[in-house]
């Protein structure tokens, strides 16, 4: 199947295209928001294809996996179809809504024809969708294995854009993780942060550099009070490494005891990373729990067995052939 999509989310997007399809990218000269075109710290098959936006009303699409609302528009200009009427779509919904929760419409609220795809359970609860069609296909990682040796005894928080998102990804709480124990952020723009004693940051690291500096850390924190479930998260949980998180949106369903502390008590938190800084044995025998849960729930075939059997469905009732 010939599948147009958006470079939007780089984790996410780097688990899709590992299906047997071929991804169609627009990318554009200046590689802006619309035209990010393929990854540069993310490891990407060659089924994933840049394409110009002016080439795209000739190319053979099958479908259009769409991520934000804008893109309807655009896909109806670049394609010069429809998506859902002309060209079978879905719309993957990444995010916790922002508005007035519970009652915060979806941009595809009450239509029919593009089914709504959440990535957690908690997200379609929140959304109010308003009878569209919706479904949940959790995350999936690839796994890049059991590198933990948590040599460093210090905290690892993994975040984008965390001055400008603040609150919601828990900005506000890293100085006090930080007097419990060192603390290094990794992340797009992570720099902005102001100076923190205990503070270290870590911006732009490509994927697999990330992977092997979480993992000589002794313990992963999540942070986040109203996001979707983190991604980074999971990898963590996939390296091998304990985690702290708070317990709020998915994470109470995604972290089980064994495999950490989930909590949404200040103090409770800051005890817990300072529980598994001060002890190695506790640190790597829940790392371990937390590898054996991830693999078992947020791995990479079940994923893409669930969006196969997806896009298949929608592709089928348009009547459009896979390749």
């Amino acid at each position: 199947m010939r599948i147009l999509m958006w470079h939007v989310h780089g984790s996410w997007t780097t688990a899709f295209v590992q299906g047997g399809h071929d991804y169609l990218l627009p990318t554009t000269p200046d590689r802006g928001p619309d035209g990010l075109g393929r990854a540069r710290t993310w490891d990407w098959p060659d089924s994933v294809v840049e394409v110009a936006p002016e080439t795209l009303a000739r190319t053979p699409v099958d479908l259009v996996v769409l991520q934000r609302p804008h893109e309807l528009d655009l896909a109806r200009r670049w394609l010069g179809r429809r998506p859902g009427r002309d060209v079978p779509a879905v719309y993957v919904e990444h995010n916790t809504p922002a508005g007035a929760v519970p009652d915060t419409p979806h941009p595809l609220a009450g239509q029919g024809e593009i089914p709504i795809v959440h990535v957690t359970g908690f997200n379609e609860l929140m959304w109010d969708c308003a009878g569209a069609r919706t479904t949940v296909i959790e995350h999936g990682i690839v796994d890049p294995g059991h590198r933990y040796t948590g040599e460093l005894g210090r905290a690892a928080v993994v975040v984008n854009d965390p001055v400008r998102r603040g609150r919601f990804v828990g900005t506000d709480l890293i100085p006090a993780v930080a007097a419990a124990c060192g603390v290094d952020v990794f992340g797009m723009r992570v720099a902005q942060l102001p100076a923190v004693p205990g503070v270290a940051t870590y911006e732009d690291l490509p994927q697999e550099a990330m992977h092997a500096e979480l993992a000589r850390r002794r313990v992963y924190v999540h942070l986040s009070r109203w996001t979707s479930l983190g991604l980074s998260l999971l990898e963590a949980m996939h390296l091998g490494m304990p985690v702290v998180a708070l317990g709020t949106t998915e994470a109470p369903f995604a972290v089980p005891p064994a495999a950490g502390v989930v909590t949404t008590r200040r103090s409770e938190l800051v005890d817990a990373v300072r529980h598994f800084i001060d002890s190695p044995a506790d640190a790597r025998s829940a790392g371990e729990a937390a590898r054996e849960h991830a693999l078992a729930h947020y791995g990479l075939k079940r994923f893409l067995a669930d969006w196969d059997a997806l896009l298949a469905g929608v592709a089928g009732v348009a009547g459009v052939a896979g390749s």
